[in-house]
């Protein structure tokens, strides 16, 4: 088994997603992210601007982030975005425990600034997605923090 499967399938599980969900969305995150990069979250979110679009489906790992979404009527999956971790800029997130949330926000090498909302699951989960996301995009910021 390779390093993709074995943390997209504990990590779609933690995200509380249904094994025929799960077998939905995996062939298109298997061509996006390599079989030797390790998925750190996996979760629902929708996207604040157009609420009524339905969930989608984020996939984080240390080298891509991978949105997709799936028709309400046909059930097809179509990919939203497929970005490089270090193709992204201008990358925020607003963890907000009083709702159990954080929004993501990220200007993508096109130009096209996504924002995504992710509830979770309880209110603890909150800084778990906050230090996920900040692991992932401040490397350099905790490099540079000296150390007491």
């Amino acid at each position: 088994m390779d390093l993709f499967t074995r943390t997209f399938l504990p990590a779609a599980g933690d995200a509380g997603l249904s094994m025929p969900i799960i077998s939905r969305h995996i062939p298109v995150f298997r061509r996006c992210i390599g079989a030797n990069d390790a998925v750190l979250l996996v979760s629902r979110c929708i996207r604040p601007d157009r609420p009524l679009a339905g969930e989608h489906l984020l996939v984080l790992s240390r080298q891509r982030l991978v949105v997709t979404h799936e028709g309400r009527l046909a059930r097809r999956i179509r990919l939203h975005l497929d970005a490089p971790i270090h193709e992204l800029s201008y990358v925020t997130w607003t963890p907000d425990p009083r709702v159990s949330s954080l929004e993501f926000a990220a200007t993508a090498i096109d130009g096209i600034r996504e924002r995504f909302w992710i509830k979770a699951r309880h209110p603890k989960a909150v800084s778990t997605l906050d230090a996920t996301f900040g692991y992932v995009f401040h490397p350099v910021a905790r490099a540079l923090t000296p150390v007491s």
